[in-house]
């Protein structure tokens, strides 16, 4: 018989969880609790509509292509902005600080991995007229 350490199990849970929040370009679905130390979630962005250009200073991310054609605009390492066709089941890298930016040619789905959502995002250009969007912003957004 194999000996397990002792667990607190009043963070085990059985329940399911996906949180939608609503986007001007489309959606996420939030599939992890807020309390965890990463984030998993889909995003799914509408036929020529885009997220900003962004980067955040604390976040890491890793996304991935689950259907649909999409472009990732991705900083390369001497600065220059760079467009990618994503391709699917592909992890592309984020950086702490490095400019991105989804775009979606037909409707897109795409998995994000990534440290928890904590932080700023800087909008750098933004097709909505955003402002940055801080942890108390984030907050206030998916209580709605």
């Amino acid at each position: 018989m194999i000996e397990l350490p002792s667990f607190d199990k009043s963070a085990f849970s059985l329940d399911g969880i996906g949180r939608r929040v609503d986007k001007p370009w489309g959606y996420e679905i939030i599939l992890t609790p807020p309390h965890v130390p990463y984030c998993a979630k889909l995003i799914a962005v509408r036929a020529g509509h885009r997220l900003s250009l962004q980067c955040h200073d604390t976040k890491l991310e890793t996304q991935t292509l689950v259907s649909g054609q999409g472009v990732l605009v991705l900083e390369g390492p001497e600065g220059e902005l760079r467009e990618i066709e994503m391709q699917p089941g592909v992890g592309y890298h984020v950086a702490v600080g490095q400019r991105h930016r989804l775009q979606a040619r037909t409707d897109i789905l795409v998995f994000e991995a990534s440290t928890p959502e904590a932080g700023v995002t800087y909008r750098l250009h933004d097709d909505y007229a955003r402002p940055h969007e801080t942890e108390e912003q984030r907050a206030r957004e998916r209580q709605a």
